[in-house]
């Protein structure tokens, strides 16, 4: 297997990167084996994950465009030039998986088509982590969103999953989904960790489970 070039995973953050540190600690080990993150980019120049990648042994390749500042140096681009010019620079890095773990941006059909006409056409496949369960709370403050929810007796439970990327925002098809329980007592904080911790377990194993289908380990 040392002959084989590992699996190629990007990863895109906007924030601290707990979940992408989840992915660094899990590479070529038995829950991510035979998996190199070649690129952790952002679309926030400060976003801590940026650190955390170089900062991890070996240190991982980094990148930066913010969508304003593209579009205030170049006059007469849109959010759709933005999304293609991300696409570019993240697919340049060759990868088998781009995997968007608290990426604060949402992607028109401009990257997606980019990532799905790469590889010769064979695409690569998009998967974002969403802390929230499929069809609940979709888009921004979804923890928050539920936690309201749940004091208001509107819900019993919320969760997180990992899902497919397409054009309607959190709504492609879930790989993994687990229920996070809210418990009476808590306070915020209380279930936000609660729900991180099985965040930082579902997007490597939901990576793994796309990785497998994309690019197998040879027996």
């Amino acid at each position: 297997m040392s002959s084989i070039p590992p699996r190629r995973i990007a990863v895109l953050v906007s924030g601290s990167g707990t979940n992408l540190q989840a992915l660094i600690d899990a590479q070529n080990t038995p829950s991510l084996p035979h998996a190199e993150i070649v690129l952790v980019f952002s679309n926030r120049k400060a976003a801590f994950g940026l650190t955390r990648a170089s900062q991890a042994q070996p240190p991982i390749s980094t990148g930066y465009l913010a969508l304003q500042p593209y579009l205030k140096a170049n006059p007469g681009k849109t959010r759709d030039d933005y999304d293609s010019e991300v696409a570019v620079r993240v697919l340049e890095a060759r990868p088998d998986l781009i995997v968007l773990a608290g990426w604060m941006h949402v992607f028109g059909e401009s990257f997606l088509e980019r990532a799905d006409q790469a590889k010769d056409g064979l695409g690569v496949p998009v998967i974002n982590l969403h802390p929230a369960l499929p069809g609940a709370f979709d888009g921004m403050n979804s923890i928050e969103r539920a936690f309201e929810a749940f004091q208001k007796g509107e819900i019993k439970h919320s969760g997180a999953m990992v899902h497919r990327v397409i054009k309607d925002v959190d709504r492609g098809e879930p790989l993994i989904v687990r229920e996070v329980q809210i418990l009476h007592g808590d306070a915020l904080d209380d279930f936000a960790k609660r729900l991180h911790s099985i965040e930082w377990q579902i997007i490597v194993e939901a990576s793994k489970l796309v990785l497998d289908e994309v690019v197998p380990i040879p027996s």
